[in-house]
């Protein structure tokens, strides 16, 4: 599988990802008023959206760091500011060394390993961090708010890499990446995506490298905005893939002749969860007005009930769609916080605190990576069903065009179940895991940039499975003709055979599979199902 976005390391070729099929002109996201929405995130980081701050917020910068000045004009040593850091917090640094230790904080920090971190995600890095810088909560000059926008704004994207962080003190490697490239050390890829010296691509957008100042590498450096970025863009594209789910599991039930009576308003009604609910109108919508549905309902249809993974669709769909929902409040919360350490207080102190560590990010991290292997397993379990002859009502097997000669999808459910098997090991949790570091003094962390990386992984995977149950229930809607499907599982049928044959002789099946995943992965499938369905 690959990541959202990538296949390789780097995705510089492409920014989109999951949910992408941005068209229209984006508005410029302004910082510095407000907390940004999640959906102002995803349009940055994924879509180019222009930056501004806010000249209130650029005030307010200037108002604290004239605070930060006065301290580190004190004899007396303040953390951050005329300290060391970390295990190094008591030793006392003069004045005239102070440039120097925050440039070595940043390059030392810098000390990211593996393969590049996609476009996406380190635009979402910058976008989250520069937040933080404009609440004026960090103690930095406005010159370093101003050019981390300016970055952003030119499409400089800073070269991170995937190991490094522990998250705790936050996601210090990849930022660091960040603050280095605004200091003109390292390197990045440019808009075009070509790989650069950070110090050349900031000399051709006109933006003057960063000399940092007291206190401001520590303010590049702390914080949850990798986990968090990655969190927000999975939620995005997760809420996206479960509406699809719905509509696979509509084209299965229709395509299998099962019931959609369990689907009933009132049945579901009798167990309140919001998510199920919602997942059981969406089949209802889907499946409505189907002729296929129609020809085997009433008391002739001698099936006392479905297996689970068709009746129970809106039960574990619904189950990750209220994980989804906690996720996002855990997410909205995090996009409202100004995370730094120390911090600058609205009445003026400077205090060292703890809200660095990730942990509440790396719970919901892991929490939807367990929804995300669990509603790709009910999938392959239904494409399994739709493949067996003792359980498909009457379908060739492996939905085969000639039974002993063709293969049909039998091996299109084998890549099903090798992902699921997958997704099953990215859920094992990344943040029950803990490794001290610094010497005993970061002795607890959260391993949250971990969980967003193997979520990323997930969410690909989910999509995957979910196609070649697309396709499956796709060619078995086929097989069913003269019966004809509802509008919505037809048309998703019409879009599906706009890049797969469909039944007939075996061929070369793997770009059917990708064009579909495709169609799945851009937001497509479930766009065509809501746009020609009803509420129901």
């Amino acid at each position: 599988m690959s990541t959202p976005a990538s296949a390789a390391g780097h995705p510089s070729s492409s920014s989109a990802g999951p949910g992408s099929g941005q068209a229209a002109p984006l508005a410029p996201v302004t910082l510095g008023l407000r907390p940004l929405e999640p959906s102002e995130v995803v349009a940055v980081a994924r879509h180019g959206a222009r930056v501004d701050v806010a000249p209130a917020a650029l005030a307010e910068v200037a108002r604290t760091r004239d605070l930060i000045e006065r301290l580190a004009d004190d004899p007396n040593p303040h953390y951050g500011i005329s300290t060391g850091f970390g295990a190094l917090a008591t030793k006392f640094i003069a004045p005239e060394r102070r440039v120097q230790l925050q440039a070595s904080l940043v390059r030392s920090h810098a000390a990211g390993t593996g393969p590049e971190v996609e476009r996406e995600v380190v635009r979402a890095l910058q976008l989250l961090r520069l937040q933080t810088l404009a609440t004026g909560r960090t103690g930095v000059r406005p010159v370093v708010v101003e050019t981390y926008a300016a970055m952003l704004n030119a499409g400089i994207t800073p070269i991170v890499r995937e190991y490094g962080s522990l998250g705790c003190s936050g996601d210090l490697a990849p930022l660091s990446h960040l603050a280095l490239a605004a200091t003109g050390e390292g390197t990045v890829r440019d808009a075009s995506g070509t790989e650069v010296d950070a110090g050349a691509a900031l000399v051709a957008a006109g933006i003057e490298p960063l000399v940092l100042r007291e206190k401001e590498g520590l303010a590049l450096i702390n914080g949850t905005d990798g986990m968090l970025g990655m969190l927000l863009l999975a939620i995005h594209d997760i809420r996206m893939l479960l509406t699809t789910a719905d509509l696979a599991a509509a084209m299965s039930v229709e395509s299998q002749f099962a019931t959609d009576a369990v689907f009933a308003a009132d049945l579901q009604a009798l167990r309140p969860q919001l998510g199920q609910g919602e997942s059981a109108a969406n089949l209802r919508r889907f499946l409505a007005g189907s002729p296929i549905v129609a020809s085997h309902r009433g008391p002739e249809d001698g099936r006392v009930q479905d297996a689970y993974s068709l009746r129970c669709s809106p039960q574990v769909h619904g189950a990750a769609r209220d994980t989804l929902a906690h996720a996002a409040m855990i997410a909205e919360r995090e996009l409202a916080s100004a995370v730094d350490n120390p911090v600058v207080t609205l009445d003026g102190r400077v205090a060292s605190n703890g809200n660095f560590h990730g942990a509440p990010v790396a719970y919901v991290l892991d929490f939807l990576a367990i929804a995300v292997a669990d509603v790709a397993s009910i999938s392959e379990r239904r494409t399994d069903r739709a493949l067996d002859p003792s359980r498909n009502r009457g379908l060739p097997p492996f939905l085969a065009h000639e039974v002993g000669v063709d293969s049909g999808l039998m091996i299109a459910q084998y890549a099903a179940a090798g992902i699921v098997s997958e997704l099953k090991r990215l859920a094992v949790p990344a943040s029950v895991d803990s490794i001290p570091s610094s010497a005993m003094q970061e002795d607890h962390v959260s391993m949250g940039w971990a969980a967003a990386r193997k979520l990323r992984r997930a969410v690909d995977g989910l999509g995957r499975v979910l196609a070649i149950e697309v396709l499956t229930g796709s060619r078995a809607l086929q097989l069913r003709a003269p019966l004809e499907p509802g509008r919505a599982t037809g048309a998703v049928l019409s879009l599906v055979s706009a890049v797969s044959e469909g039944a007939g002789p075996d061929r070369f099946l793997s770009p059917e599979m990708e064009a579909v995943a495709e169609l799945v992965l851009a937001g497509e499938v479930a766009r065509t199902a809501l746009a020609n369905s009803t509420a129901a």
